[in-house]
Parts: C-alpha cells; structure tokens; sequence
C-alpha cells in the first residue's frame, strides 16, 4: 500500500475533514473510492478542491468529534496500473548504471524538487530524473554529464 495523503483536520460541524494529498493523482479521492487507514478502511462519499487540499467526507463521519478522530490519519491505496508512469516505489531499490553498463549506485529514495525530482543514491549523489532514459524491473539507466557524480 502506498501514502497517498493524510486528514489535516475536522472541516465544518457535520463530518467533513480536511485532507492533503501527497500524490498528483486526485482520482485517489474521487466518491466510492476506498482508502486504507490505522483506523480501517474510508469509504469515500464526497470530495471537493479547497485552497490546495479536499474537503472530504468518508461514510460514518457525521459529527467534528468523527471528523478530529482522524486528525493526521494516513491514507493508503493500491498502486495504480499504469506503465507509462515512474513509481517512486518502484525506483527505490534499483540498481543506477549508465549507457555503458556501470554501476553507479542504488536509489536510497526519491527527493521532490521543483525543477526535477532527484534520485537519491546509496553513496549520497543525488540525479535529477531528467537524466534517466531507460528503466527496467530492478534496474534504471541514466546518462548524466560528466563530473555530476564526483
């Protein structure tokens, strides 16, 4: 299961909570989806965009005392099938080689940036993604320019 947001904060006196995602695919928290918690499953009902977050309802949570039980819940979903995406998750773990075939490292994580996401290596290097150009199960090539990794 993989972090897709967490409740900031009851919303309002009949339920709603306030919730912040951490991924860039909102149909995670489109109405009839499911979200796995500390608490159980979400079931959602309604969703909406307010200043940068959602306003959520999940079914069962009808007062601000149901609502602020959640307050900084994490909420889980199954990775999406989409084979034209990077998966952070996926990418950790992989092995970091160039055009030729050598080693450079292994992804530790994957740091936001806003001009490009970095791979984070074992060794503390750090790759913009904008440099990788082939990605295999277990396995990322990347063809970054002399002297980035020294």
């Amino acid at each position: 299961m993989l972090d897709v947001g967490r409740v900031v904060k009851p919303h309002g006196l009949r339920g709603e909570v306030v919730v912040e995602l951490t991924t860039n695919r909102v149909e995670r928290i489109e109405p009839g989806t499911v979200l796995a918690s500390d608490r159980g499953d979400l079931h959602i009902v309604r969703s909406s965009p307010h200043l940068g977050r959602w306003i959520v309802v999940f079914e069962g949570v009808e007062t601000r005392e149901d609502a602020d039980a959640l307050r900084n819940v994490v909420l889980r979903a199954e990775p999406l099938d989409d084979a034209d995406v990077l998966w952070v998750h996926e990418l950790i773990g992989s092995d970091v080689a160039d055009p030729d075939g050598n080693v450079l490292g292994r992804v530790e994580s994957v740091q936001a940036n806003p001009a490009s996401d970095l791979l984070v290596l074992e060794s503390g290097g750090l790759i913009p993604l904008t440099f990788l150009v082939e990605r295999q199960p277990g396995r990322v090539v990347v063809d970054v320019p002399a002297g980035l990794l020294d």
